[in-house]
């Protein structure tokens, strides 16, 4: 037993609570499995995760308080699910690492290597080209090694239940990525993993990317902080995670969206509810983009919802970010897409193609960002 590592040696317990209410039935089809409309935040000064005991080679999810000692670890060792989950200036200070990072792997220079000797669990229940490729390739840059499990190597809470799941890897890894469809899961990895988990996906929100876009704008416009994003499109999981973003860093939000597809309400309330920054919910995009710094979009039927996709170009229509709209925006605003981008439906080929469009910078700075965040998860 002695060889086996220190992670498997406690399980987190009760790390973060989030309470869903249903939407209705139309948007239930966008939130596969159990949909999460609030989330509970806490934070790492004021309420520490409790943390119990447990053998790798039991199945018990009895838990049991347990020193301070691991209370302060796991506190180091926060997992990655929300934005909100973090204060302003740790998010600050996590983009400040980007830059940092990102400039020295531009220099060629090799030897900075954190990871080395660590290794990631990345779980794909959704698959993805920007999200393997960036966690994967940063993380080996970084003297890491990544381990892909896609959607047939696991079928987690099919084959095994993500308890079992969560507590196996943590044996084997020093952090976990997940990209998943169903919110809960997230939460489950992070609750009964010993090591940290990163949300690189659900859909409920999308996290890393929201990181990776403020970089861009940075790195682009020179700020984040009082800038104006609009987001024209369907109220999903990246608005969800712009709208936890504005309750902790100060901007002007706007989501421009057809009727019935607006995001989730109670994710609206709470980052109105901030009082951080100014948040708009509308359903006319011309009137939205005026003055923007940032138009941005994403498809309109993600993955899971195919089978909608006839139905929702339908309701879209003059949801599109085409070259009048963005003259609408005005000449200093930038355009950016999430990826991958449907050309012709959401936004036309020369909006993506033109000068002020960020789009491929922005898709660069996914793995930058997540580099960052991995850092911080891993105190390094």
């Amino acid at each position: 037993m002695a060889a086996i590592s220190s992670h498997c040696s406690s399980i987190a317990s009760d790390k973060l609570s989030s309470s869903f209410s249903g939407h209705n039935l139309r948007r239930s089809a966008r939130f596969p499995g159990k949909f999460f409309s609030g989330i509970s935040v806490s934070s790492p000064a004021s309420a520490p995760a409790l943390r119990s005991r447990i053998s790798c080679q039991t199945s018990s999810a009895t838990s049991t308080p347990s020193s301070s000692v691991n209370v302060q670890e796991k506190t180091k060792l926060k997992d990655f699910l929300h934005i909100s989950d973090f204060d302003k200036a740790t998010i600050l200070k996590i983009l400040d690492r980007a830059v940092e990072v990102k400039a020295l792997l531009k220099s060629g220079d090799r030897t900075f290597l954190p990871f080395k000797g660590k290794t990631m669990a990345m779980i794909f229940a959704k698959p993805s080209m920007r999200t393997r490729v960036s966690f994967e390739t940063g993380f080996f840059l970084l003297g890491g090694h990544a381990i892909y499990l896609g959607p047939a190597d696991i079928q987690m809470g099919k084959r095994e239940e993500t308890r079992d799941v969560a507590r196996v890897l943590s044996c084997y890894n020093d952090i976990i990525m997940a990209r998943v469809f169903a919110h809960q899961d997230i939460l489950d990895l992070a609750k009964y993993a010993t090591v940290p988990v990163v949300n690189g996906l659900t859909d409920y929100n999308h996290p890393c990317q929201i990181m990776a876009d403020a970089l861009t704008m940075i790195e682009h416009i020179g700020r984040f902080e009082g800038t104006k994003v609009v987001y024209v499109g369907d109220g999903n999981n990246v608005v969800h995670s712009w709208l936890l973003m504005a309750s902790v860093i100060p901007f002007h939000f706007v989501c421009a969206c057809p009727k019935g597809f607006e995001p989730d309400e109670t994710t609206v309330e709470k980052a109105r509810q901030a009082g951080i920054s100014k948040i708009e919910i509308t359903n006319d995009p011309k009137e939205a983009v005026r003055g923007a710094d940032v138009v941005y979009s994403d498809v309109w039927a993600s993955m899971g919802q195919k089978e909608e996709a006839a139905y929702r170009h339908q309701v879209f229509q003059g949801f599109q970010i085409d070259e009048n709209l963005m003259k609408l925006a005005g000449p200093k605003a930038y355009f950016m897409h999430c990826l991958p981008a449907e050309r012709g439906v959401e936004v036309t080929d020369g909006v993506i193609e033109a000068p002020n469009s960020i789009v491929f910078p922005q898709a660069e700075n996914r793995m930058h960002a997540q580099n960052a965040i991995m850092l911080h998860l891993l105190g390094l």
